[in-house]
């Protein structure tokens, strides 16, 4: 085992695959000299050569379309589009091309893209610091992840590489730089699969990506005061597995669904009626949710953090619950 950061397993799991398979190849906005916007790729093009990380103007509908080709054609491309805002103006080509064309021609062609995209905030303003991963999870086709730990992250983005569907891969620029043990040698996560990250009797938080080690913290702050909140990270939004949350809420009788994203209409508002169809007998209170104020994200500090859930909320949803 290493201790590593989210950054530095992604690093190594794009590194290990582009070793392991020659179809691999990266393509992005100044993913070469300067690593991205994030710094993940720095390094790449060193060991790997132009050929292989390639640096792309900046339009990310064309750099989707021709990383879809690409697939199409038998590569393994891995797209970085700076932020999931930017992934908007790629929206025609994965919703309605990658997550379509294997259904649409009968199974005879498949689209092995992967497609990362940074989510978060910190100052960045209401057009840059936004949670869509709704938008991708909601369409039949495609494959979506979001890790909140480097064992995760490197293990599903290697899964996701060696996928024949397309796949969205979401990581949150607040936890980069979180630490966490990674195994040596090769490992996958395979995709659509739940885990229960913290065992708890008294309630479950069921969360993802940054939330996840929000919620880690406030399951120690709830242990003060007694209540010992069970955590299942999805880990997969599409395909969602949601049989661990059931069997947990089966147990404590109690559900919080915490997510970064509004509320209204979002992953939260799915899970949580899946929760409330699927456990009725079980649950001893209404389902709780945590996410964002409803509103476009502010660029002063102060206000942002306001808008944004964090612990305290966490802590004060469990405790409604289980009252």
């Amino acid at each position: 085992m290493a201790v590593i950061t989210i950054r530095e397993a992604l690093k190594q799991a794009m590194r290990e695959e582009l070793q392991r398979d020659e179809r691999v190849f990266v393509m992005g906005e100044d993913i070469g000299a300067y690593g991205g916007a994030y710094a993940v790729t720095r390094g790449l093009l060193d060991e790997f050569g132009e050929e292989r990380i390639r640096d792309t103007p900046i339009a990310e509908g064309a750099l989707v379309g021709v990383a879809m080709g690409a697939a199409v054609g038998g590569q393994r491309p891995i797209a970085e589009i700076m932020t999931i805002n930017f992934g908007l103006l790629a929206l025609d080509q994965i919703v309605n091309h990658a997550a379509k064309m294997h259904h649409m021609f009968g199974g005879q062609w498949s689209v092995p893209l992967v497609v990362r995209m940074a989510c978060g905030w910190g100052q960045l303003s209401a057009t840059h610091s936004q949670s869509l991963e709704v938008m991708f999870a909601h369409v039949p086709g495609l494959k979506v992840t979001f890790a909140g730990t480097p064992y995760d992250a490197k293990g599903l983005l290697k899964a996701a590489i060696r996928d024949p569907d397309p796949v969205i891969f979401l990581e949150h620029t607040a936890i980069y730089g979180v630490k966490g043990e990674v195994p040596d040698g090769d490992f996958v996560v395979p995709l659509g699969r739940s885990e229960v990250k913290r065992a708890g009797k008294d309630a479950t938080i069921v969360t993802y990506g940054r939330m996840l080690q929000t919620s880690l913290g406030a399951a120690d702050l709830l242990a003060r005061d007694g209540i010992d909140a069970e955590i299942v990270d999805l880990r997969t939004l599409r395909p969602l597995d949601l049989a661990p949350v059931f069997e947990s809420v089966k147990k404590t009788n109690r559900a919080v669904v915490v997510t970064e994203e509004w509320p209204t209409c979002g992953l939260q508002a799915e899970v949580a009626a899946r929760i409330g169809s699927e456990c009725f007998d079980w649950l001893d209170a209404p389902v709780g949710r945590v996410g964002a104020e409803e509103v476009p994200l502010p660029y002063a500090k102060n206000v942002e953090q306001e808008a944004l859930p964090w612990e305290k909320d966490i802590v004060a949803a469990v405790k409604t619950a289980v009252a």
